[in-house]
């Protein structure tokens, strides 16, 4: 044989084994990611073939399939409810793919999760009936936000603080997930990406906005872990005017008339004084105030619901003027409408967070438990700390600036928030209400996010616009 028949002989053998090690590859590594690739129509045409399982609420589904007439996509998901649940559920396109519990649960929901299989279903790549996804949602308490806040841009989240159980997500203006489940929806496709109001957002959980004076609760708690005062009552040391450090600039106070001048912080509460709340975050200083917002969940990359809720972030690197806008929840200070509520939870549960969760259980289709969500909690703040912000906040309620989250027979607690936004605040402020209520045995926090309402800047305030939305939210949580 000669030298270049030889040499051309390797080189074919050569090409013959990277071939059957790419195949190889493929068949034993590559075949599950190459299956499940959002461009391969098998996957998706497998997925429609059968009903999908459903996401239940309080053991009614709020989701169904429905009959095409078509050979490949048999099925298609419906939405009996509309936008109702739309903030909770996401939707299943079979053109745009699937988001929050439809995509996170798709395997469970089509049947093609590996747990349901047994090891000749593995072989034969058998589809098996699907599961269902039961969540923590109270359908009072979701039909009463989603009442309340109507076409107004803006999201509320209602938290059970004992047990991290999310009983209310609501995100508006919302859309019908119905509407875009097929093949040939691209022209509603096309208006929900075009509309200028984003319904397509989660708000509750994706939208991280200045929370005005909400924070300053995260800041009343951080003054009295860090023995700053010892007391809610205890008066502190708070000049009227306030000049930012290193500035000439007053920080004014929305009340001109309020005794905020040397207030104790259930006074500065009650008034929302942005002197003494903008003076404590100095004399705190920047890390401790941020180690307290920390504990209380901000600056989490990895918040999951199981959905996962985008950052809310309490910044670093800043001077001492900005540290006094931090302590009013203004200059970089961002928080979610669930981060809010988890901080109303934290004080109503004695100082311990429960980890919010959106789903109770996921169940095969005989009923069998694969997964039950939920269940960490860690220590926040001081159960004297929580006693003593409740106290506050009561006052907030009953003689300050939150009297219309006002319940019969309930204590509530609350904290208004107006948040500036725009260079010089020259666009319509965020309007902010956090809450919690209990009665008897049965207890409820709510933060409510009023992003634009429509009206004239005039009107714009937590109790104006946020308080009764909160307020129909725990009232039908406390029925």
């Amino acid at each position: 044989m000669n030298k270049t028949i030889r040499h051309s002989a390797v080189f074919s053998l050569l090409l013959v084994l990277a071939l059957l090690v790419r195949a190889t590859w493929l068949q034993a590594y590559d075949a599950k990611a190459l299956a499940d690739h959002d461009r391969n129509p098998r996957t998706k045409i497998a997925q429609y073939a059968q009903p999908q399982g459903d996401i239940v609420v309080a053991g009614s589904p709020v989701t169904g399939s429905a009959r095409t007439g078509g050979a490949d996509y048999a099925y298609k998901r419906t939405y009996p409810d509309g936008g109702l649940y739309a903030p909770v559920t996401g939707y299943s396109s079979q053109a745009y793919g699937s988001t929050q519990l439809e995509g996170i649960y798709r395997e469970v929901l089509d049947g093609t999760d590996s747990r349901f299989r047994n090891p000749l279903d593995e072989l034969t790549n058998k589809q098996q009936k699907p599961g269902d996804v039961l969540t923590t949602i109270d359908p009072a308490v979701q039909k009463a936000g989603y009442r309340a806040l109507g076409d107004t841009k803006g999201a509320a989240v209602a938290l059970d603080p004992a047990s991290g159980e999310i009983l209310a997500m609501v995100s508006t203006p919302s859309y019908d997930p119905s509407e875009i489940a097929g093949t040939s929806d691209s022209a509603a496709w096309e208006k929900l990406l075009d509309d200028p109001d984003k319904p397509l957002v989660n708000r509750a959980l994706r939208q991280p906005l200045a929370p005005g004076s909400t924070f300053k609760l995260v800041v009343a708690a951080a003054a009295l872990e860090e023995g700053l005062y010892g007391s809610v009552d205890e008066p502190t040391e708070s000049p009227v005017p306030y000049i930012l450090p290193g500035t000439v600039r007053k920080l004014p106070n929305d009340i001109a008339s309020a005794p905020c001048e040397n207030a104790s912080i259930r006074t500065a509460l009650r008034y929302s004084c942005n002197s003494v709340f903008g003076k404590l975050a100095v004399d705190l200083g920047q890390d401790k105030v941020r180690e307290t917002a920390e504990r209380f969940g901000f600056n989490d990359k990895e918040l999951d619901v199981p959905v996962r809720a985008y950052e809310s972030v309490f910044p670093t690197g800043l001077d001492k003027a900005q540290t006094a806008m931090t302590g009013i929840g203004q200059f970089d200070v961002t928080a979610t409408p669930l981060q809010i509520a988890m901080v109303s939870a934290v004080i109503a549960n004695d100082g311990v967070l429960e980890s919010p969760h959106l789903v109770s259980e996921v169940v095969d289709s005989a009923g069998e438990t694969l997964e039950s969500p939920g269940g960490d909690s860690r220590r926040v703040i001081s159960k004297s700390t929580a006693e003593q912000l409740r106290s506050a906040m009561v006052t907030v309620v009953e003689d300050g600036t939150g009297t219309n989250a006002r319940v019969p027979g309930a204590e509530v607690g609350g904290k208004t928030g107006t948040a500036q936004r725009g260079e010089n605040n020259s666009e319509t402020p965020y309007a902010w209400f956090t809450s919690y209520a209990e009665a008897g045995d049965r207890q409820v926090a709510v933060a409510v996010l009023i992003e634009d309402a429509g009206g004239p800047r005039s009107e714009v305030s937590g109790n104006g616009l946020a308080a009764p939305v909160a307020q129909k939210m725990m009232a039908a949580a406390l029925k």
